[in-house]
């Protein structure tokens, strides 16, 4: 595994949002200034990994061009790559955003489309850095109109096992499983999926968990708002975490933090 990735405990990974429209924070870091300091908020909360995202990907939502992605985090990178040492993550599914932002200081491809682009396989390849394959059924417009499984774990499974081929023979060594929370699943499917996760070990490469503040945890909880969802996340990440996640990908930084680390003592004691 890439020497960015040490799995000795589990890694938080901060969410910065660089959009007006995310589902949870839109709008609170579009302002460069802003976002950088959140960052380096996040960083000092004990981030391992900020993940920069400059389109939506949440239900319903319309892509951006290139140009406007690469306008929202381009700025945000080369600054945070010259005042912090933290590898950054950009979570694009466009290989002309990743290769922009892998030239200027990005370390990690977080491609919610999971590497279904030849092109972006190539860019990868080419940068020699890790890469989030990520499932989702559909697209985000759409992605949450009936989505249905036969087994929903065991088709993620499969096309894992197809990403990781693919990768493999590109020769990109450094590979990270998301099955994608909240992407293109109902609440039974995503309570099926993080108690199953311990099925993705088999695959023999990291696994990333992202639950935070998603719909998921308002509907299990009384319909709360997105700003009332920290209880339930947490939850759902130190299971996550339990059952074979090496990876958290959060928007609370120092809450998730401290609760992981008594995961990862529980997880990991002799």
């Amino acid at each position: 595994m890439n020497n960015l990735l040490s799995f000795k405990r589990t890694l938080i990974v901060g969410i910065l949002n660089v959009t007006p429209d995310s589902f949870s924070d839109g709008g609170l870091f579009f302002d460069t200034e802003k976002a950088i300091a959140h960052a380096k908020e996040m960083i000092q909360e004990g981030a391992d990994i900020i993940d920069i995202g400059g389109e939506s990907t949440k239900p319903g939502s319309d892509p951006v061009s290139e140009e406007e992605e690469l306008k929202r985090v381009k700025p945000i990178i080369e600054r945070l790559r010259k005042e912090t040492a933290v590898p950054i993550s950009i979570d694009t599914y466009k290989p002309r955003v990743a290769e922009e932002c892998l030239k200027i200081g990005a370390q990690i491809v977080n491609d919610v489309t999971g590497l279904n682009n030849k092109e972006m396989v190539e860019v990868v390849a080419r940068h020699k850095v890790p890469v989030v394959i990520m499932h989702m059924k559909g697209v985000p417009k759409s992605m949450q109109e009936n989505p249905t499984y036969t087994d929903v774990v065991q088709e993620i499974k499969e096309f894992f096992k197809e990403g990781i081929q693919a990768a493999r023979e590109a020769g990109i060594r450094d590979i990270i499983l998301d099955p994608g929370i909240g992407f293109g699943k109902t609440v039974e499917h995503n309570l099926q999926i993080l108690k199953r996760l311990g099925e993705f070990k088999e695959l023999d490469c990291p696994i990333l968990v992202g639950t935070s503040r998603k719909s998921f945890i308002g509907k299990l909880t009384g319909d709360l708002p997105v700003e009332d969802r920290l209880e339930g996340s947490i939850a759902s990440m130190v299971i996550a975490t339990m059952n074979g996640a090496t990876l958290v990908r959060v928007h609370d930084v120092k809450p998730a933090k401290r609760a992981i680390q008594i995961a990862d003592a529980i997880k990991y004691a002799g």
